[in-house]
């Protein structure tokens, strides 16, 4: 019997399994002791792993704290390419973010208040969640050309990823502050709904009918 092309393989499997305990080892030491302060040799010790196992999974220190951050780079992009016929890339953007809300989205800032310290309280962090959000704009921009059949990426598309990774942006900062503060998720969620609805309203005219999928 061949093993069903979708089934992991049971080095896979083991390879997640390690990533993930690296991960919950490094949140948990940089909760407790603060990121700058945590290294990397503690990581591999509590993970029970070599160091350069650590520096495989992770060639960056505050990816292991943002261990979503490959999926964070891609959403806007992924929304983008997948929105539906007849769709326009703000109104595939705007449902993705307002489900996301619902369903409380760690890529749109939901977190425990001991995760968002954390950021808080390092700069390194805080560099680095900007850097995050700059490559997912650099890549809506590009999702957003191959949508229009613009090559090289020119400018409208650059303006109008900028636009529309803004509101995202501001959605992300505002959970991430109601965290701080320590607020509920569900509560956090249903304060900012209305505040990225009508951000997407406003940007309706502008860009409402830039980028709709054939039918």
């Amino acid at each position: 019997m061949t093993e069903n092309a979708t089934t992991p393989s049971l080095r896979e499997l083991n390879k997640r399994r390690t990533r993930e305990a690296i991960s919950h080892a490094a949140t948990r030491l940089f909760i407790e002791q603060g990121f700058d302060r945590t290294t990397i040799a503690e990581v591999a010790a509590a993970a029970g792993v070599a160091k350069m196992t650590v520096t495989n999974h992770f060639p960056r220190k505050e990816d292991l704290f943002f261990d979503l951050h490959e999926e964070l780079v891609v959403r806007l992009a992924a929304t983008v390419a997948g929105r539906a016929p007849g769709e326009s890339a703000l109104a595939a953007l705007r449902r993705d973010c307002l489900a996301g809300l619902d369903r409380h989205d760690a890529r749109l800032g939901f977190s425990g208040p001991e995760f968002a310290r954390t950021v808080f309280d390092s700069p390194a962090l805080g560099a680095r969640l900007r850097e995050l959000h700059e490559q997912g704009e650099t890549a809506l921009a590009e999702a957003l050309a191959e949508a229009v059949h613009e090559r090289p990426v020119g400018f409208e598309c650059r303006v109008a990823a900028a636009l529309l990774a803004a509101v995202d942006r501001a959605v992300f900062a505002e959970v991430f502050r109601r965290t701080l503060a320590g607020e509920e998720q569900a509560a956090i969620a249903t304060a900012v709904r209305p505040s990225a609805v009508r951000a997407y309203d406003r940007l309706e005219g502008a860009l409402g009918s830039f980028a709709v999928r054939e039918a």
